[in-house]
């Protein structure tokens, strides 16, 4: 009978102890909110410039890189190559944009890319206020990122049209279960020829910048290889980003 108490006794202390530690999607996205700054913060947010060199192992070349972001959902991807500027690409808050690399001038997206850019250009966080926003989070299990166990965490946005038809839009966030900053977001192409292929960013090297922890390290890895190597020297929160930054250059 002492045997079976005992026995008891630890398989409840067991039960416990997981229902105690389990954590939700909800509480690992405020966690993460948290220790990477806080919500006050993140909220005084109004722009960020993100200054580094971007390096294509494919094509063995390196291009100096700026990166823009205005809220609510203005951003620009502006790279430097042979004195050249390449948008690749821009978003005004209405019209998507990017520099042909048949003709080297701006070319306007379609109105379909459009709209999912303005989901994408979610600054300063997707996560930030996300109910708010219609959006929804889920816990989907664990996963290993490079070694480090991670809370495998899917972001479900509005859907978006996809050739005139409604899809779902979502990403998956892995969060480093130690520290609660994400390690890596995977993402599934929606269209033209990235369609269904899987992208993934590895971020690293967190650094805090006006009291916000932001990666300074950036992979993006295509189908499991690696295509873009970022690494950011400056970093840089509300300067007054004038909006022409974002404008689509119509002559």
């Amino acid at each position: 009978m002492r045997k079976l108490t005992t026995l008891f006794t630890i398989t409840l202390v067991t039960i416990l102890s997981i229902s105690t530690s389990a954590q939700t999607a909800d509480e690992i996205v405020e966690n993460y909110i948290k220790v990477t700054g806080g919500r006050a913060n993140w909220e005084k947010a109004k722009d960020m410039k993100m200054v580094g060199k971007a390096k294509v192992p494919s094509q063995g070349i390196e291009l100096d890189l700026t990166m823009y972001s205005k809220a609510p959902n203005k951003m620009k991807v502006a790279m430097n190559f042979q004195g050249k500027e390449i948008v690749q690409p821009a978003f005004d808050g209405n019209i998507g944009w990017q520099t042909s690399m048949m003709t080297m001038k701006a070319e306007k997206m379609e109105a379909e890319d459009s709209e999912i850019m303005k989901q994408d250009a979610d600054f300063p966080d997707s996560f930030l206020d996300y109910k708010t926003k219609g959006y929804t989070v889920s816990l989907e299990g664990e996963e290993s990122v490079e070694g480090v166990a991670c809370h495998k965490v899917k972001l479900t946005k509005k859907p978006v049209k996809i050739d005139g038809k409604e899809e779902a839009n979502f990403v998956y966030y892995f969060f480093d279960k130690e520290n609660g900053v994400p390690l890596m977001v995977r993402t599934l192409g929606k269209k033209g020829p990235m369609k269904g292929i899987t992208s993934e960013s590895l971020m690293s090297d967190y650094q805090e910048v006006n009291g916000i922890t932001l990666p300074f390290t950036m992979n993006q890895k295509i189908n499991g290889q690696l295509a873009v190597s970022i690494t950011f020297t400056k970093l840089e929160i509300n300067t007054n980003m004038e909006d022409a930054i974002f404008t689509f250059p119509e002559n």
